[in-house]
């Protein structure tokens, strides 16, 4: 099989901010590994945006050899909404994921919270 299925992976994560994608296999499993002090052969998906917020690549080991994936928004003035500097990494969702795919925040604006009677 040439694509495995996201639920597959025990964990899929982001590197918040920016990284240079002009980086290959090599370069981001090595971010992975010194900078994140996560191990790149693990059954995890780790994705990176570039400063633009138009381009992500996606790092995975398959067993017998990293698998890297790329998109690229083509629209007029299309950008990713993706989480700032605020933590190095973090993990998200497949449901999560999907937001940040479809251009929204992988943390979207909360709801109200609890309501309480008031006296009149």
């Amino acid at each position: 099989m040439l694509l495995k299925d996201i639920r597959e992976y025990d964990r899929i994560y982001i590197a918040c901010g920016s990284t240079d994608l002009r980086r290959a296999v090599d370069g981001l499993a090595h971010i992975v590994k010194q900078d994140f002090k996560m191990d790149p052969f693990g059954n995890c998906l780790f994705l990176f945006c570039n400063r633009s917020r138009n381009r992500i690549k996606g790092l995975s080991w398959d067993k017998n050899g990293f698998a890297m994936y790329y998109k690229r928004l083509d629209g007029a003035g299309a950008k990713f909404a993706w989480p700032g500097s605020v933590e190095a990494v973090r993990g998200i969702s497949i449901a999560q994921l999907e937001l940040l795919l479809g251009g929204m925040p992988v943390d979207p604006p909360r709801g109200f919270g609890e309501i309480t009677a008031r006296d009149f």
